[in-house]
């Protein structure tokens, strides 16, 4: 399958069940009162990471994704039923960001990690829940809360154990193949790896996960080339391997000079990268052979590296030279650096707050450009308004209370509404008819 490491989708969770507006109707109870059931929690969209999917392929197929609604509320004060949760599985890695803002929500890293992407809404209220000592027998009943609704930018970071870093055509896709089960596209052309291979190198005691990471090149982190596309991948090894080639030699790209724009790219882009465990291969070490000025060259370079400190290999992944002392400290580098471990995480986007507990947001009154249309705004009264179902009998003396209880009547007059202006809230449209109006009728 070919491996994809972004996409872009839209959530939408499940619209609650609508409340039910009923009234006990037995033989022998000539007047029962209101018994409607509540409607049933519309199910929740939830991004689950998982180790058995490696990219987000299926992810570009499907881009739309709506969990269950909740059910109606029934007689006999019976509760509708729960929508079911959809439950989108992804790799380790998934970093999840808003569209709009590039806010990350979640960063989901070990098997089990959540994040529920949309909540499903509430269901409405049955008329049973109304009934009061002074209205005995309200027919009112909400309609369910709908579902919320967005969309989300998907980015995998690549998760695996060691990451072979270099120039374009440096042998690292060689390399992977020569160590693990990998079967990569190799080439002599720069670029033949345009996107990760994941190859395991299984021992007796270890399986480590390498990628072959795309190659990268000078200005990668101002995004040129292959540029974050490739760096990103990079933050999620335990241990780097650097692949220098050896033949760039004859060309002017000296050894050192690889290292040094190597070093840069990651110093640019994430200063800490540089701290990670690591180890300098010098590969195509065969070409050597009759070639004075390149023994030479790798001679000079194993010195001047070995005395920063640093492991060097020099190997031939094409023909396997060194390759199995290159393994055994790929293991010794990897044993000694364990990955952090955690229990799985669930994220949500309001997990410290509860809207209908929460002090509510200001009511912002907007004259639009329109003219005699305004627009009341506040997140829960939008939400609230959408939930009234006018079919039934009381709900508009119930949809005045509410406003009543905002004072919005006020604030659109302070923001200059006149009799007959439209007032927009939430997907509700109305026309503007003054209490204070009705009252004076109602004296004279």
């Amino acid at each position: 399958m070919k491996f994809v490491d972004t996409a872009k989708i839209i959530v939408e969770a499940g619209k609650g069940g609508n409340g039910c507006s009923s009234f006990r109707r037995e033989k022998y109870v000539p007047k029962g009162g209101p018994d409607g059931g509540d409607g049933g929690k519309g199910g929740d969209v939830i991004i689950e990471a998982s180790s058995n999917i490696h990219t987000l392929a299926d992810l570009t197929f499907q881009r739309y994704y709506k969990a269950e609604n909740g059910g109606n509320g029934l007689s006999s004060n019976r509760h509708g039923r729960n929508g079911e949760d959809l439950i989108i599985k992804v790799p380790c890695g998934t970093i999840i960001r808003d569209t709009e803002t590039s806010e990350i929500y979640a960063d989901l890293i070990v098997p089990g990690d959540r994040f529920i992407a949309a909540k499903g809404g509430r269901g409405g209220l049955g008329n049973a829940r109304f009934a009061s000592s002074k209205r005995r027998a309200p027919r009112y009943a909400e309609k369910g809360e709908p579902g919320e609704k967005r969309t989300l930018n998907l980015e995998l970071k690549v998760l695996a154990d060691v990451g072979l870093v270099g120039l374009p055509n440096a042998g690292k896709s060689s390399l992977l193949a020569a160590m693990s089960n990998a079967t990569p596209l190799v080439a002599n052309y720069p670029f033949t790896t345009i996107t990760p291979n994941l190859g395991v190198l299984k021992t007796e005691k270890e399986r480590i996960v390498i990628a072959d990471i795309p190659g990268l090149i000078d200005g990668a982190h101002l995004n040129k080339g292959l540029g974050h596309a490739f760096l990103r991948h990079i933050e999620r090894t335990r241990v780097l391997l650097f692949v220098l080639d050896l033949e760039r030699e004859n060309e002017g790209d000296s050894l050192l000079k690889q290292w040094q724009t190597l070093r840069k790219e990651f110093e640019f882009y994430n200063s800490s990268l540089l701290e990670m465990p690591y180890m300098i291969i010098i590969n195509k070490i065969d070409l050597i052979e009759h070639d004075e000025k390149l023994k030479t060259a790798l001679r000079s370079a194993i010195e001047h590296f070995e005395s920063q400190g640093a492991n060097v290999f020099p190997i031939s992944a094409l023909k396997g030279e060194n390759l199995d002392k290159l393994v055994s400290h790929i293991c010794q580098m990897y044993s000694q650096t364990p990955p952090p471990k955690r229990e799985p995480k669930t994220y949500e986007i309001y997990a410290d707050r509860d809207y209908e507990r929460a002090v509510p947001p200001e009511i912002v009154v907007e004259k639009t450009s329109r003219g005699k249309i305004f627009r009341v705004k506040q997140p829960f009264l939008e939400k609230r308004v959408q939930m009234y179902n006018f079919d039934i009998e009381g709900s508009i003396d119930s949809l005045q209370r509410l406003l009543r209880s905002y004072n919005i009547e006020e604030l659109l007059r302070k923001s200059g509404v006149k009799e007959g202006d439209s007032v927009v809230i939430g997907n509700l449209e109305f026309e503007y008819i003054s209490d204070n109006d009705n009252n004076d009728n109602e004296k004279k």
